[in-house]
């Protein structure tokens, strides 16, 4: 950003809220960088998981959970509906939220649900090469490092409703 989106003055960096961020000195305009959301889930189908093989960075060649980015003013639920019919070609319902992850000066936050299928078949769709049902515990190599944690999620998940323990939303 090199001049402000309100008044075109030349952008200066300036200490605001903690870190240096491009400021106006006409207007007091002041850009701060927003999270961007990404929704993704666990998707059982026939005792196994789908994951998909990705084509775009980061993780090109990798495989991972469908799902993909918020856009804005689409709710999470309707963005990973859609990110998982065009990833899959599965049509879903989201169930349970496994969790919100995120990290310091990382602009990602991470939303992982549970979701069902309720119609279409699998699929290879936009964004992977390679559409998959993988156990458990026969994973091939995941894109992403909270991939581990998701599906240690799941799986207490899946083990309180099989204990019939209600989990917590």
């Amino acid at each position: 950003m090199k001049y402000c989106p309100n008044c075109a003055t030349p952008i200066v960096w300036r200490l605001e809220s903690g870190r240096q961020r491009p400021s106006c000195p006409d207007c007091g305009f002041i850009h701060y960088d927003d999270p961007k959301l990404v929704a993704i889930a666990v998707i059982p189908l026939e005792g196994r998981i789908v994951l998909g093989r990705r084509t775009m960075n980061p993780g090109v060649g990798l495989w991972a959970f469908p799902g993909g980015y918020v856009n804005r003013g689409e709710s999470v639920h309707n963005a990973l509906v859609r990110e998982i019919r065009e990833e899959t070609k599965l049509r879903v319902e989201t169930e349970h939220l496994l969790g919100l992850y995120s990290e310091d000066d990382n602009p990602i936050v991470l939303a992982a649900y549970v979701a069902r299928p309720i119609g279409g078949s699998l699929g290879i769709g936009e964004e992977v090469s390679e559409v998959g049902l993988f156990a458990p515990t026969e994973l091939p190599e995941l894109a992403f490092p909270h991939d581990e944690l998701i599906l240690g999620e799941w799986l207490r998940y899946e083990d309180a409703l099989l204990n019939g323990v209600p989990a917590a939303r």
